[in-house]
């Protein structure tokens, strides 16, 4: 891997940066959150889907997240590889959106009643679990190479490193605002039990954009010819060559990966959190305030990590969202649970923005498409195996249930929170390299 970085300088004074066009920007938006509506899907409401109407078991909630973590990791190395060789990236956009929204409607029809029609024999729950989650494999394969390889490829391509700060703030807020449409629209429809509709809504929304994206989006010119064969591109970023080349890169991974993980032990677990060890009526408004208002300090966040630089501003970033976590342990009430989220979400996205933004700045020029798997096993693969774990092993350790028509079920503690705090910590060593290492 060459250590030429993708364009520009990371220094590059934010004066010289060009303009963004109103079609990148438009593409930025639209392809972006329309694919965070589907992950949240999938990060999220797939998990309640299952808590509601499969089993309660958290073990089962991991299992699905991380077997769709590796999953979406391999996709997005073999097809960031693909995108990089033939040197275009809107065909795996346009054409994966729509693979994508129809494997998501697809989960609309699976229920364990169905499951127990078409299956004489066997446990009805167990084969529905395994139907679910290798549909949430398949859905993920597809998702990650059209949004994680190729999409986070062209963004990385289309924008120059004294931009974005902005960007990636942008960026960072699209799955907070993705989750404020699903639980503003379409809330109302998983309360009553309408999951067909409810996926179907989703899938087809992303189907949609999948066409739109063939017209809208176009591949900059800057994609840059990739030296050496397809396997041998897929595994480069995996060898210790590699990373001697390109340590600020590596760290920076690091840093991700620990943030992510973090993030793991207390996200899968969020809404059921609120909605049943909390229980919150009113948690969608809970959501929608802080999700709103830690999008809104995000953006503005993005100018001022241009501003004074990624790197600088990784540390208090991450400070936010310890200070959130530990906020979040103690909260109870809504007023609380509202002032806490906004701090803990704000600090979330900022720490994303800045080590993403770093990331693409540190990017060589011949393999920004196989950079994608290096970034989705530290921003997926590690967090979404281990936090959720984690998680769980919190929650069956805390073992805090509730009683639903008469039936007991567990539910998530709130020292989730502490232990995503504690896996925090973890992250002072490699950030104080990065900082040495820039300031060299």
């Amino acid at each position: 891997m060459t250590t030429t970085p993708v364009t520009g300088t990371p220094g590059s004074s934010q004066r010289t940066a060009p303009a963004l066009s109103g079609r990148v920007w438009t593409s930025i938006v639209l392809v972006g959150l329309v694919g965070q509506l589907a992950w949240t899907i999938e990060n999220m409401y797939l998990n309640v889907f299952v808590y509601d109407t499969i089993t309660d078991n958290p073990t089962v909630l991991a299992l699905m997240v991380a077997a769709s973590a590796v999953s979406a990791t391999i996709a997005t190395m073999l097809l960031g590889a693909a995108s990089d060789r033939v040197r275009r990236r809107r065909e795996f956009i346009a054409i994966g959106y729509v693979l994508w929204g129809l494997t998501t409607a697809t989960f609309g029809f699976l229920s364990v009643d169905g499951i127990r029609e078409l299956a004489a024999v066997g446990d009805a729950v167990v084969l529905t679990v395994l139907a679910v989650i290798l549909l949430d494999c398949l859905m993920s394969v597809i998702g990650a190479g059209a949004n994680d390889a190729a999409f986070n490829a062209w963004v990385t391509e289309s924008t120059v490193p004294a931009n974005r700060g902005r960007v990636d703030s942008v960026l960072a807020i699209l799955p907070l605002l993705a989750m404020l449409i699903v639980f503003g629209a379409l809330d109302g429809l998983t309360q009553a039990g309408d999951w067909r509709e409810f996926f179907l809504l989703i899938g087809g929304a992303t189907s949609l954009v999948g066409v739109v994206a063939w017209f809208l989006v176009r591949d900059p010119v800057t994609v840059t010819p990739q030296p050496g064969g397809y396997f041998s591109a897929v595994v480069a970023g995996l060898r210790p060559s590699a990373v001697r080349q390109n340590p600020t890169l590596y760290v920076t991974l690091v840093c991700l990966a620990i943030v992510g993980t973090s993030t793991q032990v207390f996200l899968p677990y969020l809404i059921i959190y609120i909605q049943r060890t909390l229980q919150i009526d009113g948690y969608a408004i809970v959501l929608g305030t802080v999700l709103v208002t830690a999008s809104v300090l995000s953006v503005l966040g993005g100018r001022l990590i241009d501003r004074f630089g990624k790197v600088r501003s990784i540390t208090p970033a991450v400070a936010i969202l310890a200070a959130g976590l530990i906020l979040m342990f103690f909260a109870r009430d809504m007023v609380p649970v509202i002032l806490a989220g906004i701090v803990m979400m704000t600090g979330f996205m900022l720490s994303i923005a800045t080590l993403s933004a770093t990331v693409r700045d540190h990017t060589p020029t011949d393999r920004v498409g196989s950079v994608q798997g290096l970034r989705m096993i530290a921003a997926v693969l590690i967090p979404m195996v281990a936090g959720p774990f984690i998680g769980a092993a919190v929650i069956v350790g805390a073992a805090e249930t509730y009683i639903d028509l008469g039936v007991q079920k567990q539910v998530p503690s709130a020292w989730i929170f502490l232990a995503a705090a504690a896996v925090l910590v973890v992250a002072i060593l490699p950030i104080r390299a990065l900082i040495r290492r820039t300031a060299a």
